[in-house]
């Protein structure tokens, strides 16, 4: 089923992770060489893992063909020998087994198409028998009295009524009435000038580039309408429905942190208005009809810190690198030292209300969110997942105390925005079972045998409409709200590869973390492999499958297991579920990750590091074919896959940063895409279908 390209180190130039230096510099403020954030003690989730691999092999040997090349996988270390390859005891052979699978159906339902082979073309490559459209591109006119785009001309009021720029989050609504017409929300994580505007100095920003950034940020809502004829999807401009969210929108602060002195500014004295969202990375939606946007990596717009809270969020010392604080205080940390408080929180939208004030919820934690998944109690409590996007950094649930209401009416609406401002906040840690000196960096597995692990919930704060309470000794409930991070250091959380994306199955109930790397794991000064880390310098990065006791989301304990170790299905540090590793794409770096209708689980990747571009993925869960992936789709130079939509006809994909490599320029582009030579390379929304007509993978 693979093609693999030549594997390839980090190239020069480039950051960990294989992002280029531009694409650390704008979208993450070179978050990877900053030193890392979380110096705790904790136990980092490696090495729980480490365990694992090795455990479920013992336990799953037909599945996983050999113990002894699962068990160099097991602990995934780096420069760990490759073990020979001898089928164990009653277990079908590596190539009767493939056969075996291949002799079957094509592949699970859902995932019944020819792979996508690896490949670095600068377009986004489909499968055999489908099609494509760019839906919406950075620039186009959305509302009512906004100009074309003219990137030679642009203003920052064009910008406002435009599609904002870098697509991550997507999410499509219905629209009953209108038919054929969809409502998609979109987030606009950030913006990279250098590709912008011509002749950019990043030295020295002019005050227009600035607020055109300002404008660029934030959040788009717009009608699209898709053809009867095909699954081509369109954007319908100027809809009553459309909206434009910016870095200068104002937002109600919500929840028990809401006028508290933590987040009162010379501009806002009440601690309850601030103006704008930045950096929202992926989100989800809710059952009640809002969506959710995860402020990420809002440390890098801040500037002239010197506290120790501000360090455990990698807020640096001197100038940003957009130099915003020289046209609004409020970047400024030393001149508005409590603005940085009121950014880092889940946001909540009404894309049904055009009139309606975006909130954040800080019950839900501050700190860097990539993202907000719901599922609902029995009872009808919303339960968020959460993942905070740093190395060695922490994954998050609320769970409400306020049941879900049905209903349109507008008090039924007010009801269910409040829901996520009462309940409890938890955060993460996974427990292995096998002493520390059974676990050496080798891959060498531990005596138990077994494979999966545990883990449970741990009480950071709870709010109430009377107040807050802090379970964490020497917090307050503000400053656990305003800290998380801190308040999971102190508790003992367990750190892990930059947990991105979380999303329950709806099929299964099942939870998935996708965990995209942490090159930093076991190199120079770093924590070495111990119980809870196994795999050093992990540049290919893993998914988590999370089971809730009971199946019960407002459980307070779970069980893990290990479903993915990405990268080179050739080396024995990669586990696809027992899949055989011969009949599988590559993969590497997991970022968003979704569920098509059958409970497949797909993945989208940000900085591969196998030579290919990255790409769209999809891998089944459950069945014979368990662990079986696909890859759908790959995107342009230098673009990483976001936002990824799959419904029943048509697969959508956020098209992120296109042509952001190292050197390029507006003068000297890397990318053409997605309009060919002599126009601006262009972040935009794509859709995919197939020409039959027929479901997607059927």
């Amino acid at each position: 089923m693979r093609k693999l390209l030549p594997l390839i180190g980090t190239p020069s130039g480039s950051h960990p992770g294989g992002r280029s230096a531009m694409t650390c510099r704008f979208r993450c403020g070179d978050a990877c060489f900053h030193e890392v954030p979380n110096t705790s003690s904790n136990e980092y989730v490696g090495d729980v893992i480490a365990g694992a691999i090795g455990r479920r092999s013992m336990m799953r040997a037909a599945a996983v063909v050999t113990v002894a090349a699962a068990g160099a996988g097991a602990a995934g270390v780096a420069q760990a020998p490759r073990a020979a390859a001898a089928p164990a005891a009653g277990a079908p052979s590596a190539a009767a087994a493939s056969e075996a699978a291949r002799r079957k159906h094509k592949g699970a339902r859902g995932l019944r198409f020819a792979p996508v082979e690896p490949n670095t073309a600068d377009a986004v490559t489909v499968p055999d028998g489908y099609r494509q459209n760019v839906v919406i591109r950075w620039g186009e006119p959305i509302l009512r009295g906004a100009p074309a785009f003219d990137p030679e001309k642009q203003t920052a009021k064009a910008q406002a009524g435009q599609f904002g720029y870098n697509c991550d989050f997507l999410a499509l609504l219905p629209l009953p009435g209108e038919r054929n017409r969809q409502l998609l929300v979109a987030n606009h994580e950030y913006t990279d000038e250098i590709l912008m505007f011509r002749g950019y100095d990043a030295a020295n920003p002019t005050r227009e580039q600035a607020e055109i950034a300002w404008a660029a940020h934030g959040l788009s809502a717009v009608v699209v309408e898709g053809d009867r004829k095909s699954g081509k999807l369109t954007a319908v401009s100027r809809h009553q429905l459309n909206r434009r969210v910016t870095a200068t929108t104002e937002f109600r602060l919500t929840g028990p942190v809401a006028g508290s002195e933590l987040v009162k500014t010379s501009a806002d004295p009440t601690g309850t208005k601030v103006l704008g969202t930045l950096n929202n990375c992926s989100g989800g939606v809710t059952p009640w009809g809002t969506t959710l946007h995860g402020e990420e990596n809002f440390n890098q717009y801040f500037a002239n810190s010197s506290r120790a809270t501000d360090k455990r969020y990698g807020i640096g010392t001197g100038a940003s690198e957009r130099k915003w604080e020289r046209f609004d205080q409020r970047f400024d940390v030393a001149r508005e030292p409590n603005e940085v408080h009121r950014f880092g929180y889940v946001v909540e939208f009404d894309p049904y209300d055009p009139t309606s004030t975006p909130r954040k919820h800080t019950a839900l934690g501050r700190f860097k969110h990539e993202a907000a998944t719901v599922r609902l109690t029995h009872d009808g409590r919303p339960v968020v997942y959460s993942g905070d996007d740093e190395r060695f950094d922490y994954f998050y649930k609320f769970v409400g105390s306020k049941r879900m209401r049905h209903g349109s009416s507008r008090s039924v609406r007010e009801h269910n925005l409040s829901l996520l401002d009462e309940g409890t906040l938890y955060v993460a840690k996974l427990t292995g079972d096998s002493p520390a000196l059974e676990i050496d960096g080798t891959g060498k597995l531990p005596k138990d045998g077994e494979f999966d692990g545990s883990g449970e919930w741990i009480p950071l704060a709870t709010a109430t409409a009377k107040g807050a309470v802090s379970h964490v000794d020497g917090m307050s409930a503000e400053e656990v709200f305003v800290f998380t991070r801190l308040a999971g250091d102190k508790v003992g959380a367990t750190k892990m590869d930059r947990p991105e994306d979380i999303e329950p199955n709806p099929v299964t109930g099942k939870v998935y973390v996708a965990l995209t790397n942490n090159s930093n794991r076991g190199v120079g000064s770093n924590a070495k492999a111990d119980e809870a880390n196994p795999r050093n310098a992990n540049k290919h990065g893993h998914v988590l499958e999370l089971t809730e006791r009971w199946n019960r989301p407002e459980s307070t304990r779970f069980a893990w297991s290990l479903f993915l170790v990405a990268g080179d299905p050739d080396d024995p540090a990669t586990y696809f579920a027992g899949f055989p590793k011969d009949a599988v794409s590559q993969i590497s770096c997991p970022d968003n990750v979704a569920f098509d209708p059958y409970g497949n689980l797909w993945i989208s990747t940000d900085g591969a590091q196998l030579g290919s571009h990255d790409g769209l993925f999809g891998v089944a869960t459950r069945g014979e074919r368990r662990g079986e992936l696909k890859q759908f789709l790959t995107v342009p130079k230098g673009a990483e896959t976001c936002g990824p939509i799959i419904q029943d006809r048509r697969v959508l994909v956020a098209v992120q940063h296109p042509g952001e490599i190292d050197g390029a320029s507006v003068e000297k582009p890397a990318s053409t895409w997605p309009d060919g030579p002599g126009t601006y390379v262009r972040p935009a929304v794509v859709a995919v279908w197939r020409a039959d007509g027929c479901d997607i993978g059927v």
